[in-house]
């Protein structure tokens, strides 16, 4: 044990259903299961719902009057950890899943004064729910943008549910979370707080 083990940390989950509120939602069920389990670990924070917001397209980190954009990414600069919620549409992310990966590509060309993205140190996770198959494909697409913006990812850094093939079954409708996906999410939420905590307490070198 460490002092580091019990540092307060603060998440955000971006939910990138195509839905506004309040339609029901599987991304923001298993975002918000995911918020739960990350609590069991010291992690406090918030869901936002990105369709409730009007992001503008572009990649600045504020695309000018009545850009959404910059209050959700301060949302994220004060967090250590970001959660990325998505359906799989068309076997990709959804569309606002890549919007939200667009507007982060700004953060390439912010540093702080030692030379480093201001996202080094934080950690990002990922949700994805759909009824075809397509969850790895889709978690690694959203590994490699997160990763190139200067998120750092857990071991396990993903939790997800796929239904049957050309069925209707959605991820919201199940009677019960299955234990796979359950168990899959505790982990997630183990390994992402952890690496949060080190990489708080030894902060990457200056770039």
């Amino acid at each position: 044990m460490t002092s580091t083990d019990h540092t307060p940390l603060r998440a955000v989950a971006l939910v990138c259903t195509l839905s506004s509120s309040p339609a029901p939602s599987s991304s923001l069920l298993l975002a918000e299961q995911t918020m739960a389990a990350l609590s069991e670990h010291g992690v406090t924070g918030k869901t936002i719902r990105v369709a409730d917001h009007d992001v503008k397209p572009g990649v600045k980190t504020d695309m000018g009057e009545g850009d959404a954009w910059p209050e959700i990414r301060a949302t994220i600069l004060g967090c250590d950890i970001l959660v990325l919620s998505t359906p799989i549409w068309l076997g990709h992310p959804s569309s606002v899943a890549q919007r939200v990966l667009e507007r982060l590509d700004a953060e390439l060309g912010e540093s702080d004064d030692e030379g480093r993205m201001l996202t080094y140190g934080k950690v990002a996770a990922v949700c994805v729910v759909g009824n075809e198959d397509g969850a790895h494909k889709v978690s690694a697409d959203l590994f490699q943008g997160l990763n190139d913006v200067g998120f750092s990812l857990a071991p396990n850094a993903v939790t997800y549910w796929v239904g049957e093939a050309m069925r209707s079954t959605d991820y919201q409708d199940l009677d019960k979370t299955p234990e796979q996906t359950a168990a899959t999410t505790r982990t997630l939420a183990a390994n992402t707080a952890h690496l949060a905590r080190r990489l708080k307490a030894a902060p990457y070198p200056p770039s």
